[in-house]
């Protein structure tokens, strides 16, 4: 059995509370999701927390009123309790992808993943980012779409079908306790491209 990661993506306090959209979605989702982490990690696998950390002097970082969130140290950059762990590795990232300019790559090879579950919010930016940047890695790419929010639900459901159309494997959180119970693994996506 190969060790599998679930990431997730921007579950920190600012980023969640910047409108009643967002903290809506997160706040449906929190309980059910906290629970799969448990299971994730009750079986074994690792739980990766990417927490965006904005840079001051990055001109594309978005400001909510000319303030710039989620900087380093700050109490809006932590990620939020509930979905955290002693055991739970917190890596940090300046852009979308969690594997831009960060060793999140090195980290996962040298755990011996092959297979990332890519969750957490915005699903049409930070999840599809992080997911593409994870299969041209090489890495095996599941997305579970119970797993991911996004403020908007059709931009969730366009990201959604683009990573199933191409790089990721989209399913349920059942869906892949489920198959890591009966196989131990999750099956690679055969990538048919017409």
């Amino acid at each position: 059995m190969s060790l599998i990661a679930v990431l997730t993506n921007d579950l920190q306090y600012e980023l969640v509370e910047k409108n009643q959209e967002r903290l809506q979605a997160v706040e449906e989702f929190k309980p059910f999701f906290c629970n799969f982490l448990d299971q994730i990690r009750e079986m074994g696998h690792l739980v990766v927390h990417l927490q965006l950390i904005n840079d001051p002097n990055d001109p594309n970082a978005e400001r909510y009123d000319g303030h710039l969130p989620v900087q380093k140290g700050s109490q809006g950059a932590e990620v939020i309790a509930e979905f955290l762990h002693p055991d739970d590795i917190i890596m940090e990232k300046s852009k979308d992808s969690g594997f831009f300019d960060t060793d999140l790559d090195k980290v996962l090879k040298e755990k011996g993943v092959e297979t990332v579950v890519v969750t957490g919010m915005q699903t049409q930016i930070c999840v599809q980012t992080t997911a593409a940047d994870a299969f041209f890695r090489g890495f095996n790419v599941w997305v579970p779409d119970d797993g991911v929010v996004s403020a908007r639900a059709e931009d969730k459901e366009r990201a959604l079908t683009w990573l199933d159309g191409y790089c990721a494997t989209v399913s349920t959180t059942d869906e892949i306790i489920r198959t890591l119970g009966e196989h131990g693994e999750l099956p690679r996506k055969k990538v048919y491209i017409p």
